[in-house]
């Protein structure tokens, strides 16, 4: 039970690293600037489950996925890996990754953003749901079973609630813990993704090693 616990903890952690609710919760209120507060509700309902499916689906679909395309899951280790570690170092020095920050999201925040539904693109994918995101969710799923894998989407369904109450409730929330602080909350956020990255590599390369030894 407390190996379970916490593999639930890693993976809570390792995708609110990744997800980083606090800093997309200025994006999603400049995405939705001047519509009602209905409306409002929800795009952020929208953009929640449809995260929420997308990395379900890589979740349980990740040995398949494998499978299916012949992949073999050290090179998806270090790939994978080297993919996150890139947007913790983006986010280390306050920069949005291109990956889950496209340059049309600059031009994603129209005067008329009522009359565009931004849930789907970019909140859903890939603001929430990004390569990160579902690398994190295929690697922590891909070598576990059947519970494993239920402790990674629980995770993972628990960060999708708390960030659609920050987007709710963001206006409150930022005005109480200040812009600063949530520039230094993203750099902390960023080591911790980068960490996550290098883990990734020493692992699959460590593996790699080891069947090449063995074979």
């Amino acid at each position: 039970m407390d190996a379970l616990f916490l593999h639930f903890v890693t993976a809570f952690m390792a995708f609110f690293a990744i997800m980083n609710p606090i800093a997309n919760t200025p994006v999603f209120l400049g995405l939705t600037e001047g519509v009602s507060s209905v409306h409002r509700v929800e795009i952020a309902q929208r953009a929640v489950i449809q995260s929420f499916i997308i990395v379900l689906a890589f979740a349980v679909a990740g040995k398949m996925i494998f499978g299916l395309f012949g992949l073999n899951m050290d090179a998806f280790r270090i790939t994978g890996g080297c993919l996150v570690f890139l947007i913790g170092i983006n986010m280390l020095q306050g920069r949005h990754s291109r990956m889950h920050y496209p340059h049309s999201l600059d031009n994603a925040i129209p005067n008329d953003a009522s009359e565009d539904d931004p849930a789907t693109f970019p909140l859903a994918m890939p603001m929430l749901a990004g390569p990160g995101t579902i690398t994190t969710a295929m690697n922590l799923s891909a070598d576990g079973g059947l519970v494993n894998i239920s402790f990674i989407i629980l995770a993972f369904g628990l960060l999708c609630l708390i960030t659609y109450l920050l987007f709710i409730f963001g206006e409150r929330f930022i005005r109480y813990i200040g812009r600063a602080a949530m520039g230094v909350i993203t750099r902390l956020m960023g080591l911790i993704v980068a960490v996550i990255g290098t883990g990734m590599v020493i692992e699959g390369i460590k593996n790699a090693f080891a069947l090449g030894v063995n074979g």
